[in-house]
């Protein structure tokens, strides 16, 4: 209980704050963060884009087509359901990496956690292996996100097929985030996306309390997190 308290706590704090605890975090543009001495552990914390293409996009694929084909809903109706779910995915893109992946643990348990899972890109940000999450825990936290979705749609709507197009759409939100977050820290910026690319290694290089939102900037706007651009920094000059 008391975790929870001070999870709440400073999760309310940070919302309301400057500073971050990515603040005094070594940058190395070179090089790759050990995260398990065990090198099988290790090996679990690596991939590659086409492992994580290769799961998910025949899934959204199979999932989209067993339910046209199995619940017999309207092409615009699944498709207005995906585009919402692809839309919800920005803002839950945006507050798990605000509030959980900047979390500022007040325990070793918590910071060891926070590394894991977001401090080490911060520690070394041009690691390529580690820029798509794992497929191990990417498939646990599917499930999860799948299950709830399922759960909430059999309550609302008495139906399945609803949250399998939603989950369909979400994860397909999910692999457009990964993939933009894959090209800003291996490839230069196209023009009509320099934009994300800026905020992105702003967020790195200088402000690590703003540019929050990595495929759109809508929450970080509408939540006053946009980087500062008074002068030019080292994200500007790793891409210009």
């Amino acid at each position: 209980m008391v975790l929870y308290f001070e999870f709440f706590a400073l999760w309310f704090t940070v919302a309301l704050t400057k500073g971050d605890v990515m603040d005094n975090v070594t940058i190395n543009n070179k090089g790759q963060a050990r995260i398990f001495e065990n090198r099988y552990l290790e090996a679990l914390t690596k991939t590659r884009p086409w492992v994580i293409y290769s799961i998910y996009i025949p899934t959204v694929i199979f999932l989209i087509y067993y339910v046209w084909s199995g619940y017999h809903y309207s092409i615009m109706l699944m498709f207005w359901i995906f585009l919402s779910a692809m839309f919800t995915w920005t803002f839950f893109e945006y507050l798990v990496h605000r509030f959980l992946f900047h979390f500022p643990a007040g325990t070793k348990l918590g910071k060891r956690m926070v590394y894991i899972f977001h401090e080490n890109h911060h520690e070394f940000p041009r690691d390529r292996r580690r820029l798509f999450m794992p497929p191990v825990p990417s498939l646990i936290m599917a499930s999860v996100v799948l299950l709830l979705f399922c759960g909430l749609s059999l309550l609302v709507f008495d139906s399945g097929g609803y949250a399998l197009v939603f989950f369909s759409g979400f994860i397909s939100g999910y692999l457009i985030y990964v993939s933009i977050h894959y090209a800003i820290h291996a490839f230069p910026p196209p023009k009509y996306l320099k934009v994300l690319w800026r905020n992105h290694h702003l967020h790195h290089y200088q402000q690590p309390d703003k540019a929050f939102g990595v495929s759109s900037m809508l929450w970080d706007t509408l939540f006053s997190t946009l980087p500062d651009k008074k002068s030019p920094g080292q994200g500007d000059r790793d891409y210009n």
